[in-house]
């Protein structure tokens, strides 16, 4: 069911040729600064794979992949990607890419079963990006070094839109707050997830959540992740649970938290075999990606997306992502948009 937040007296700072020119100098910019900050070549990627390869991204384990028939494969069946976890980490291998240097990607998605409302949409754009690391980087010391780098390239993003369309002011905070999912129970209990977000965003305006992907003391997961490619359960140095998480940032104009990214340090092979049988998905470990990974032919590595559009939002202060990207919306949230002076593309 989709849901509308309406905030209070929002007016648009940029009108739509503004934006279309604000989106692109966003896109540019930061594409160019995370592909220095973590030294990332950008490739070629997938709209589709085919299917029963484990190839494909299977988010919360829910969600339907668009799939259609190819005729010159004997109707052979492929599915729109949900995103490049896994096919990035096969390019790494296939490209023969070393320890400290990586790729990216524009990903496009679709997401049928996408619940649409300000942030989500059926069509799905984010940089994909999957970097080679060694064992001895495999700590959470290592993963939270990377999220203060990519947090400095959208810092210097927001600076440069600032710069450029005067009308916008900054609003991010200089540093990034590290907490984990458990922590965040304990300091919460009596709060769902979201509203634990939305809490820790408050404080401190940005905040990289761990450990998503695993049950908690609560007996719940803070939110869903396939167990084939963030390693959300092995004990890291800290003596907690998860070498993943997301970046989440506090956002005035909707008055609630903002997942900008999802990342992690991926699985080896005893993080694959652990999270299979804790998810009850032990028949993956026959698939293409999974046996390519068991028999040692893939490199470790971290990997995540960030959300272009999302970025986008954030820096041009909309209230929609609609604003943003072109998609299909409900007839009366596009026209209940326009009476609030958030025109939908």
């Amino acid at each position: 069911m989709s849901k509308l937040i309406k905030p209070d007296g929002y007016t648009a700072l940029l009108d739509m040729k503004q934006t279309e020119q604000g989106i692109k100098l966003i896109k540019d910019f930061f594409q160019q600064n995370l592909s220095t900050e973590l030294r990332l070549r950008r490739v070629t990627a997938p709209l589709f794979v085919l299917k029963g390869l484990g190839i494909n991204d299977d988010l919360n384990g829910v969600e339907r992949a668009v799939t259609f028939p190819i005729k010159d494969l004997g109707d052979a069946k492929a599915e729109v990607v949900h995103s490049l976890a896994k096919w990035k980490r096969l390019t790494l291998a296939e490209y023969n890419i070393e320890p400290g240097y990586g790729v990216y990607t524009d990903m496009n998605a679709i997401r049928a079963d996408e619940e649409l409302d300000n942030l989500h949409s059926l069509y799905v754009d984010q940089w994909d990006w999957e970097a080679v690391v060694t064992k001895e980087q495999r700590t959470i010391s290592f993963l939270e070094n990377v999220v203060r780098r990519i947090y400095a390239a959208i810092l210097r993003t927001e600076y440069l839109t600032c710069e450029t369309y005067p009308e916008i002011k900054p609003f991010l905070p200089s540093e990034i707050h590290f907490v984990h999912s458990q922590d965040l129970v304990d300091m919460y209990p009596d709060l769902s997830p979201k509203e634990r977000e939305d809490a820790i965003c408050m404080k401190y305006g940005a905040v990289f959540v761990e450990g998503i992907g695993g049950k908690l003391s609560d007996g719940k997961k803070h939110d869903g992740r396939a167990p084939d490619y963030d390693d959300w359960s092995t004990i890291a140095e800290n003596g907690k649970a998860g070498l993943n998480g997301d970046i989440l940032i506090w956002y005035p104009v909707l008055q609630r938290s903002f997942e900008l990214s999802s990342m992690g340090i991926r699985v080896d092979k005893d993080a694959l075999l652990r999270q299979l049988k804790l998810e009850g998905k032990e028949d993956r470990e026959k698939l293409y990606f999974h046996k390519q990974l068991l028999d040692d032919k893939l490199p470790l590595s971290i990997g995540g997306g960030i959300g272009q559009s999302r970025l986008c939002m954030i820096m041009l202060h909309k209230a929609h992502i609609g604003e943003i990207q072109a998609s299909i919306w409900p007839e009366n949230m596009r026209s209940e948009c326009e009476s609030l002076g958030m025109p939908l593309i």
